[in-house]
């Protein structure tokens, strides 16, 4: 089953690579250390000196090996040199093609690409780019996402698609807890990839008042009024918070760049100010409207009901899926 293991590791889970900071070192190593597959998320910019002293700090934090996400979209290539030769585990990419040339140079480092996919064709160029395991992430998903498609009906055509294949396919979107693993597992998964509900953990380094909002809000809406401007035509997943209810219908001529100044935030050590409709997430350093802000969340948001320390997260969503598997054993033969 799912959570003996993938890709080497212990646990067939993946925390996803959560931006623009969310997902730093501390909580990176704190899911590495509880077995599971933590991801560090590379800044949307050229800067390899700084992410090889991401990358280091996490190696301090952890013996355990972990992986840094990277956005196709932004620019990324010197960076990629970086994770490389500090021969990190796992090189995850979405949002663009990753072609084999790529792969095959990954793989000379020791490094194992994930790639993340959201559509059936995307996950066939990853197969035929050779990558070592693929995330079908469902329209479910909190933040940006990259299909249409309900993780219900992509994940098994993704599952044909690699059958006979030594390819671990990692279902994400909307999942939160043992009985989504399970029900993942059951679709033909051999992992999961969670990002909201690693939000909602002592160690990510979200603005509390995020992680506040997402134990006590259920709903969640698919727009695209926010970012416009940074990263166009990538509409995605937020909280419904009272901000959104009264700006869902923002007009499509309308963006984040003439609107007034809400906020101001820290990012990898870059000052940034923060307009509405910007996009940007609250984290720790961020002051200002912090409620009128992007709350990227997932549909499974509404399950949350608490803020635990990652490393049990771990080890309760495997013990949920214990559970639920042996009751319904249980269930079948009685």
């Amino acid at each position: 089953m799912g959570w003996r293991g993938i890709l080497g590791f212990e646990y067939g889970i993946v925390q996803a690579p959560l931006g623009p900071d969310i997902s730093g070192p501390e909580l990176v190593a704190a899911v590495a250390n509880a077995g599971a597959i933590g991801t560090l998320r590379t800044p949307d910019r050229e800067c390899p000196d700084y992410l090889r002293e991401l990358i280091r700090k996490t190696k301090a934090l952890t013996s355990q090996p972990f992986g840094v996400g990277v956005v196709l979209t932004f620019p990324h290539k010197e960076n990629i040199k970086v994770i490389l030769e500090e021969k990190v585990g796992i090189l995850q990419v979405s949002w663009g093609e990753f072609p084999k040339e790529l792969v095959l140079e990954a793989h000379r480092a020791g490094v194992k690409v994930v790639h993340q996919v959201g559509s059936l064709d995307e996950a066939e160029k990853a197969v035929n780019a050779g990558v070592d395991a693929i995330i079908v992430q469902g329209r479910e998903a909190g933040g940006h996402v990259l299909g249409k498609d309900g993780l219900m009906s992509l994940l098994p055509k993704v599952v044909d698609l690699v059958a006979g294949q030594d390819i671990p396919i990692i279902a994400a979107g909307g999942i939160v807890d043992g009985r989504g693993y399970v029900a993942a597992l059951a679709l033909g998964a051999q992992g999961i990839g969670l990002g909201t509900r690693f939000v909602a953990t002592e160690e990510s380094y979200a603005h509390p008042t995020y992680k506040r909002k997402l134990v006590e809000l259920d709903k969640t809406e698919y727009t695209d009024i926010f970012g416009r401007v940074r990263w166009p035509d990538a509409p995605q997943r937020v909280l419904q918070t009272p901000f959104l209810i009264d700006w869902r219908l923002l007009p499509d001529h309308e963006n984040e760049a003439n609107q007034p100044i809400i906020g101001h935030t820290t990012i990898h050590r870059t000052e940034v100010e923060i307009r509405r409709f910007a996009g940007t997430v609250p984290n720790v350093s961020t002051t200002g409207d912090i409620e009128s802000m992007a709350m990227y969340a997932g549909e499974g948001a509404c399950l949350i009901k608490e803020i635990l320390p990652a490393g049990l997260l771990v080890l309760r969503l495997v013990e949920e899926a214990k559970l639920v598997i042996k009751q319904q054993s249980l269930d079948v033969t009685s």
